[in-house]
């Protein structure tokens, strides 16, 4: 077995070669503190009328380009959607709705119900009214028994009425009523805290009802109304999309905030190995997201400006312990799965040089994670230990589980003599997510565990996740990450109906836990606080799921933009953007 001194010589000569000779890094050491990057930049000059703000998508694949909240599925959709959203709910810095959006909530908990009004006067970017009917579409796309997508599950079930119509049984949602032009009321099973971040199957679009109906559910992912000339309710409206590579919005007139100070977004995807150079060139005004290990060639740039933010995600390690019924829309778990032994697990995740990494590569961008919830809301708790480095303790719990190097070649046998082979997945990138995986690997190797990659390589990120998603039968560990979005509930990512539960992981331990957290006994803060960090200490026991990664989002922004903050109270709006200058400074 190679020495990790060796290794880890290796992977520090790597990782300065690689920021140096391919993202342009700066010879000279930077005195800028990256634990208080500014949340916002004041840029002097006088603003010019209009103009078009240029945004790289850094990513290494073709984005899908899905265009409907219903459907769409991975951040980089989401990010592109986000500048045309049909967002209902605004919040504030606690992730709670706040009545300033299109939509107002008023929760009733003792009867089990909640009334959504919408604004009077709010408009389509086609110019037709938003109506209730709009509201009502969203669930009944959801709920629908052709409904292609991912977000029928356990919280849109707690709407009253939702099983029975998805299974075809009713021909409306019951639960869901037209009070009038404005108003609906839904009711659910219960009522949790959840429902004030958009969660217990409260739903937080509205789909165009007059532009989707003649489309079957079935026809929509597929449809152009979806991937072409989707109608919108945000700050611009959709003008051009070039597959997988660009989209060009231009402003939306009927936005009920007024129309944009801009007058066109062009969002274009863009390799992670040339952001860099595209942002130093003046390419580009925003970079998102913004790979936080080419922090280095980005920082002492003098016509881009740094921002940063805690984001509300995290990476992790996940086993495959079951596959996803398609027809029951249920995770069914493995007892006998290959990754079923909780020592083995907790082995891998102690024999993770996470620490390393994040120093060397990340600069402290990224800091080991101790909990599956970020620290940027409340009920993360920073005194779970969670899992550090420790090789030794490792091999001690390998030992203890009965997996032994019986031939002496450096690898440990499973309980029954067999070799262990452990395919791992993890998603395609730079070449210093290369480095990365084969320093992982290596650490695996120190304690005597032999991890192989699905398909030989690193994988691309689409294929990836349709891997991951389908269960493939060749992964056995997996390397993804996150975005909770505002609702801080597990139940959407671990439940037994929840069909992003990777891992397929579920007991009845589980689910009581999940269930307690979006309890009515929860809708007290204190309560609902013991209940997370018992679901904490739960996940950790087990170790079906290791945390990774707690991660800084960095957002490089030319000077020319005007005023620009990232806060997620006080976060410069899409229709208030103003730029100094025709074209991104140099």
């Amino acid at each position: 077995m190679r020495g990790k001194s060796l290794f880890l010589l290796l992977l520090f000569s790597l990782a300065l070669l690689i920021l140096s000779a391919c993202y342009g890094r700066e010879k000279e050491t930077s005195t800028m503190d990256i634990h208080s990057l500014p949340l916002s930049v004041t840029n002097e000059g006088e603003v010019i009328s209009g103009g078009t703000l240029k945004v790289a998508l850094v990513t290494d694949s073709p984005f899908q380009g899905i265009f409907l909240a219903e459907l769409y599925e991975d951040a980089f959709d989401a990010e592109i959607f986000g500048y045309a959203s049909n967002s209902l709910f605004e919040i504030d810095g606690d992730f709670l709705v706040k009545d300033t959006g299109i939509a107002k909530l008023d929760v009733h908990p003792e009867q089990n119900k909640a009334t959504v009004t919408i604004r009077k006067g709010v408009k389509w970017s086609d110019g037709l009214p938003l109506t209730v009917d709009d509201l009502i579409y969203s669930y009944e796309i959801i709920g629908h028994p052709d409904y292609t997508g991912i977000r029928y599950d356990g919280s849109s079930q707690n709407i009253v009425g939702m099983t029975e119509y998805h299974e075809g049984k009713a021909k409306t949602i019951s639960g869901i009523k037209k009070i009038n032009d404005q108003t609906i009321d839904i009711t659910f099973k219960k009522i949790t805290p959840a429902i004030y971040s958009i969660g217990d199957g409260l739903w937080g679009y509205a789909a165009p009802k007059h532009q989707l109906q003649s489309i079957a559910v079935k026809d929509l992912l597929s449809s152009e109304a979806v991937r072409k000339n989707p109608v919108t309710l945000g700050a611009f409206k959709f003008d051009k999309v070039i597959n997988g590579e660009s989209v060009q919005f231009v402003a939306n007139e009927n936005y009920y905030k007024g129309k944009p100070k801009l007058e066109k977004v062009v969002v274009q995807a863009v390799p992670s190995t040339s952001v860099s150079e595209a942002l130093k060139a003046g390419k580009y005004d925003i970079a998102t997201p913004f790979p936080t290990n080419q922090f280095d060639s980005v920082k002492n740039l003098s016509n881009v400006a740094i921002l940063g933010r805690p984001e509300m995600a995290y990476s992790y390690l996940g086993f495959k312990l079951g596959t996803f019924d398609t027809s029951k829309k249920i995770n069914v778990y493995d007892s006998s799965s290959k990754m079923n032994e909780p020592k083995l697990l907790q082995a891998i995740a102690y024999g993770m040089d996470i620490e390393t990494v994040t120093e060397v590569i990340y600069q402290g961008l990224h800091k080991r994670a101790n909990s599956l919830i970020p620290p940027v809301f409340s009920f993360y708790d920073a005194s779970l230990k969670g899992y550090t480095y420790d090789a030794k303790k490792a091999q001690v719990l390998l030992d203890e589980a009965g997996f032994i190097d019986i031939d002496g070649d450096g690898y440990r046998e499973n309980q029954k003599g067999e070799k262990l082979v452990i395919q791992l997945a993890a998603m395609a990138g730079s070449d210093v997510d290369e480095v990365i995986v084969a320093y992982y690997r290596q650490n695996w190797a120190d304690i005597g565990l032999n991890v192989e990659l699905t398909t030989g390589r690193l994988i691309e990120f689409n294929n990836f996740y349709q891997k991951v998603q389908s269960d493939d039968p060749e992964i056995d560990m997996f390397m993804a990450a996150w975005g909770t979005g505002t609702n801080p509930s597990p139940s959407g990512l671990y439940a037994k109906e929840a069909a992003f539960n990777f891992s397929r992981f579920v007991s009845e331990d589980l689910t009581k836990i999940l269930e307690d957290i979006d309890s009515e006994k929860s809708m007290v803060a204190d309560y609902r606080s013991k209940a997370f960090r018992i679901w904490q200490d739960y996940m950790d026991e087990q170790a079906i799921i290791i945390p990774m990664y707690f991660r800084t989002e960095i957002i490089p922004v030319n000077k020319r933009v005007k005023n620009y903050n990232v806060d997620y109270q006080n976060g410069t709006e899409l229709q208030d953007i103003e730029l100094t200058n025709n074209v991104p400074f140099q």
